[in-house]
């Protein structure tokens, strides 16, 4: 990321350091009591259960787990059903480009933390497919963002209640992992959790503009709105929760100067990365694209760090690309050449993911049929 590093801050080093001792005081029980009772196969069933599942089938779950979910599937007082409203519409405008932006900058973005990662590549390591794991990422920002994913009918409260609970379970198996070093603090603490939301709000905003999109303060903020919403499902401390765009853009900032270091298993992730979105999107012509797009967000120091190739090679391809993506789109909302690229990788990623799906048992990648349309993506129904 760049930008102003130094700007004056309300987001405190102290503040910081403490939340990286935190972690959630209402899902972790939960996971944490079935461990306890010696009931290692119950952990690893309910993830099982979770990631195999869209809903979550009442005869699968302890009672427990069934009260967890009923005591936290609420909105929070606070909710602004307009403000999420326009959220969603900027997802129904821009999903394309965002869901690009999600892999080729908020994913690295996240990378770039060197405490942070560890437990990402960790998992991403012990998992069989850590193609799937990137995929379910994108299918998250779906669940939320869709028309109505954050009311009684949708899916993003549940989504974000699942992902809460896979928190909780990867803290409990990381606590017995005798390679855990104490430097990197807790696992999945709350700063590496608000970290995580910005990707989602704030990085992917950022993107956007950076790419020449214009957005209006009410779809800023109506965006951020939702994820901080999102952000309360998922367990954030309220006092984690930015208040507006600036306050987002200045804990971004902080956590980049305080977190963000080269290591083995940050660069290990973004190349994992890297030859996922290669081999997802059809053809060889948008190989170099990837790389591209996340040194233009990331900028050379960060890009750096994951040793992110340079764009030399994909700058040759910019005049190709160019004519395809102007010959294939009739969306494009930015004159930028290099957002015209952008948002024809966009629709073919999504294409990509449609196909390929998550593969094994769990659930297929799913995107309303009326956002493919709206985005003139190509699908198989």
């Amino acid at each position: 990321m760049t930008g102003a590093m130094d700007t004056p801050t309300r987001w405190s080093n102290a503040q910081l350091d403490a939340m990286r001792q935190t972690q959630d005081s209402v899902a972790d029980p939960v996971v944490g009591a079935l461990f306890a009772a010696g009931k290692v196969d119950a952990v690893n069933s309910l993830m099982k259960t979770l990631v195999e599942n869209d809903g979550l089938p009442p005869g699968a779950l302890t009672a427990s787990v069934a009260d967890y979910l009923a005591a936290t599937g609420g909105l929070p007082d606070w909710a602004d059903p307009a403000k999420i409203a326009a959220g969603e519409r900027v997802f129904w405008r821009y999903g394309p480009a965002m869901i690009a932006i999600l892999h080729c900058y908020a994913l690295p973005f996240c990378y770039a933390g060197r405490k942070g990662v560890q437990v990402l590549a960790l998992t991403a390591r012990l998992a069989s497919n850590p193609t799937r794991r990137i995929i379910e990422t994108a299918q998250m920002m779906v669940d939320v963002m869709r028309p109505g994913g954050l009311g009684p009918a949708g899916t993003g409260i549940r989504t974000a209640q699942k992902v809460r609970l896979m928190h909780a379970g990867v803290r409990c198996l990381v606590a017995q992992y005798p390679g855990w070093k104490p430097e990197f603090d807790l696992p999945v603490n709350q700063e590496d959790l608000a970290g995580t939301l910005l990707s989602f709000s704030f990085i992917t905003l950022d993107g956007l503009q950076r790419l020449g999109y214009v957005l209006s303060n009410d779809e800023i903020e109506g965006y951020l709105h939702a994820w901080k919403v999102v952000g309360h499902i998922l367990g954030i401390r309220p006092e984690m929760l930015p208040v507006d765009y600036a306050d987002a853009g200045a804990l971004a900032a902080r956590v980049a100067t305080r977190q963000f270091a080269a290591c083995d298993e940050g660069r290990y992730m973004t190349r994992a990365l890297v030859q996922m979105l290669q081999h997802i999107v059809p053809g060889d012509l948008l190989d170099t694209v990837p790389e591209l797009l996340m040194r233009h967000f990331l900028g050379d120091r960060t890009a750096d760090i994951l040793a992110i190739a340079p764009g030399h090679a994909a700058q040759l391809l910019m005049g190709p690309l160019q004519l395809l993506a102007h010959a294939s789109s009739t969306l494009t909302h930015s004159s930028n050449d290099l957002a015209r690229v952008h948002e024809f990788f966009g629709r073919a990623l999504i294409e990509g993911i449609v196909l390929v799906g998550r593969g094994g048992k769990r659930i297929p990648f799913s995107v309303p049929t009326e956002l493919l349309q709206a985005w003139g993506v190509n699908w198989v129904a």
